[in-house]
């Protein structure tokens, strides 16, 4: 499972149709015009490396935004589903380990455990950085305090 900071969640939508976008990366679905905002759409499947699935009834699209007042950024991310919301301290936040130059950590903010599972926590602030969006920086991970989870991805 994966989990984004929920502060960072304006809202959640069942999903619909985009305008494709000629000349993206095949993780870039398109754009959708949100209350006259132009919004850029990301499916997470793809943009981890993971086989695309055909989207059901379940998929929906999370819109993330930042709080920036004089650069705000709003970027929608499709995943498979939305199973709840957890609360997690600081401390039951753990810092995820080193995999070296091989694999992109920039997405990566941390590691938490719920009952007997783990939850992949990601840097909301990345999706919502169109620098680092496009691209493959890693910055160190900062602790959340709510998140949203989202279900295990079907192999």
């Amino acid at each position: 499972e994966f989990g984004v900071d929920i502060l960072c969640v304006q809202e959640i939508r069942v999903w619909s149709g985009v305008t494709e976008l000629p000349n993206k990366p095949a993780y870039i679905k398109g754009v959708i015009n949100l209350r006259g905002v132009i919004i850029p759409i990301i499916d997470l499947r793809q943009r981890f490396g993971q086989e695309p699935l055909d989207y059901n009834e379940q998929t929906v699209t999370i819109i993330l935004k930042t709080d920036n007042k004089t650069n705000p950024m709003v970027v929608g991310i499709v995943v498979d589903a939305v199973s709840e919301v957890y609360k997690f301290s600081s401390s039951a936040i753990r810092q995820a380990p080193s995999f070296g130059s091989n694999i992109d950590g920039c997405f990566l903010k941390g590691l938490a455990s719920i009952d007997s599972k783990l939850i992949i926590l990601l840097d909301s602030e990345t999706f919502l950085n169109q620098d680092d969006l496009y691209s493959v920086e890693a910055e160190p991970p900062a602790a959340p305090e709510d998140v949203l989870a989202l279900p295990p991805t079907p192999d």
